[in-house]
């Protein structure tokens, strides 16, 4: 293991200086994949299968790129010769011939050698590493050190995202997040005055957002079938579980109705804000699956209906006067959050539906199913729709 140290040594130094910026999980495994197909020069595609069981708590699937849409790579690549032998011989291997990789459309990608090196914490299977090679390449000796290097390195990540996720789960639990953003002020209210309270007295600016509406289906008739506490408790659950997703992907909960939550993402990059919507919305999805399957012997399944619309908006305080109390929120309004409201109310049987911006922010990341135009209430003008998923695929997918 001590060969090529230099070359090791110095992929270690710009991975740590790449990463370092970066706190989510997700965002540092992508710089950590990106890293290892540079350095490992006939890599035509690098990936990190993350095969812990309690992985969607801390992160998501990475997408692979041999795919012409966005695959989890766990779809593409888990029951691959490479990916098998180094789970079963608990070691670094490669594959001098493999089968080209099958799509979708019954197409296929020639490759030329896989590499892959599980990920162990003790005798626990957290992911696997898998490099593969273009056709008529091969693998050296110092790439596959490399390999073995980022394998460990990839250890220490996820039990580190695992012991911060457990940290601070009790700190995000629904119950506190539904029981003081209503009645009192948000925490980026809090956090604005603690650091810049002339901000407070500001007036509303004009910003690039994207804004993203929960609308739980059935929920009028669920409040007449079931008693209330009931009812409050089931939405808990259910919200509960999308609070990971969403500061994940850099959403801000800013508001909350009884089935509806509304999620602002505001960074300075309009077309980030708009990706990591529609990640959030995916992964909400999934979540609400999940807990469907949990509640189904004493549940029908819930549908969480989705609208999502990126644009201008007034970004700001808005001061919400009572009787008794005086309540502050920093908000987003205008038409772009009116919008985003209606898709979500348009939205059917799980559906994740977006405005025309939306679709021009994430071209050619996600596939995209058009809609047409439909007339909104509240909306002068018959408006362009999109969704993530066709009819057909929609009802494939039901909880």
């Amino acid at each position: 293991m001590e060969r090529y140290y230099k070359e090791r040594f110095e992929a270690q130094r710009r991975l740590a200086r790449k990463v370092a910026p970066f706190m989510e999980a997700n965002e540092i495994l992508e710089k950590m994949r990106s890293e290892l197909r540079e350095i490992i020069p006939v890599a035509m595609e690098a990936c990190i299968l993350l095969l812990d069981p309690e992985a969607g708590k801390y992160t998501r699937p990475l997408q692979c790129a041999l795919y012409d849409r966005p695959v989890n790579c766990l779809k593409c690549k888990r029951h691959r010769p490479a990916i098998q032998q180094a789970i079963s011989r608990k070691k670094a291997v490669m594959v001098k011939g493999s089968e080209p990789v099958e799509r979708h459309d019954g197409t296929s990608v020639p490759i030329g050698p896989e590499a892959a090196a599980p990920v162990f914490s003790e005798d626990t299977l957290l992911a696997v590493v898998s490099v593969v090679a273009r056709p008529g390449t091969s693998f050296s000796g110092r790439d596959f050190f490399l390999l073995q290097d980022f394998a460990e390195t990839v250890g220490h990540l996820i039990g580190s995202a695992k012991k911060h996720w457990s940290m601070t789960q009790e700190k995000i639990r629904i119950n506190q997040m539904l029981t003081h953003l209503s009645p009192f002020v948000p925490q980026s209210v809090r956090t604005m005055a603690e650091k810049n309270p002339e901000m407070l007295g500001r007036e509303k600016e004009k910003k690039d957002v994207s804004v993203l509406f929960l609308d739980l289906e059935g929920y009028t008739k669920l409040s007449m079938d079931r008693p209330e506490a009931e009812v409050n408790t089931l939405v808990e659950k259910i919200f509960s579980s999308f609070v990971d997703p969403i500061h994940r992907s850099h959403g801000e909960i800013n508001e909350t109705a009884g089935d509806g939550l509304m999620i602002i993402f505001k960074d300075d990059d309009p077309r980030q804000n708009a990706a990591n919507a529609v990640k959030a919305a995916i992964d909400i999805r999934q979540r609400n699956r999940e807990v469907n399957r949990e509640l189904a012997a004493s549940h029908k399944p819930v549908n969480v209906n989705m609208g999502i619309n990126t644009g201008e908006a007034l970004l700001g305080m808005t001061r919400l006067e009572g009787t008794l109390s005086t309540r502050m929120t920093y908000t987003a309004s205008g038409t772009v959050t009116n919008l985003a409201a209606r898709l979500a109310e348009h939205a059917q049987g799980g559906e994740i539906l977006f405005g025309q911006r939306t679709r021009d922010m994430i071209e050619n990341l996600w596939p995209v199913y058009d809609r047409g135009k439909i007339r909104l209430k509240g909306m002068d003008a018959p408006v362009q729709i999109y969704s993530l998923f066709s009819p057909e695929g929609l009802k494939n997918r039901q909880p």
